[in-house]
């Protein structure tokens, strides 16, 4: 299940910017998911959760936005959607030098954790 491999470097990716940054716990980690990317949500989901176990993203929620693929046909600059199984010969001319827009993405989009706070000298320490 690559979805475990997909996870951990989720996981390793967060921490390498949230531990350097002073965080103390990551509350949630969005991700666009292309259909086409070859990843199952809810393996993705249950993967995650095994993954933050003993890190500082314990806990945390993984959203996932799908994003549809769609493609471009280059000659007639017609647009539509690939869906599954995908179709990338163009609709509209028939030609077959289709060139993908979207679909294959993973990408994190937005990482949202609590800083340490930050210690504000006393008078006496001034």
């Amino acid at each position: 299940m690559h979805e475990m491999s997909i996870a951990l470097a989720v996981v390793d990716q967060v921490e390498s910017a949230a531990r350097p940054a002073g965080a103390t716990a990551v509350h949630s980690v969005r991700l666009r998911v292309g259909e086409l990317a070859g990843v199952v949500p809810d393996a993705l989901a249950f993967s995650f959760a095994l993954a933050c176990a003993g890190t500082v993203l314990e806990g945390a929620e993984l959203v996932t936005e799908p994003v549809a693929a769609r493609a471009r046909c280059e000659p007639c600059a017609d647009t539509w959607p690939v869906g599954m199984p995908p179709r990338l010969s163009c609709p509209g001319c028939g030609g077959a030098t289709a060139e993908l827009l979207s679909g294959r993405e993973l990408q994190i989009v937005s990482v949202c954790w609590n800083d340490a706070p930050v210690h504000a000298p006393s008078h006496e320490e001034r």
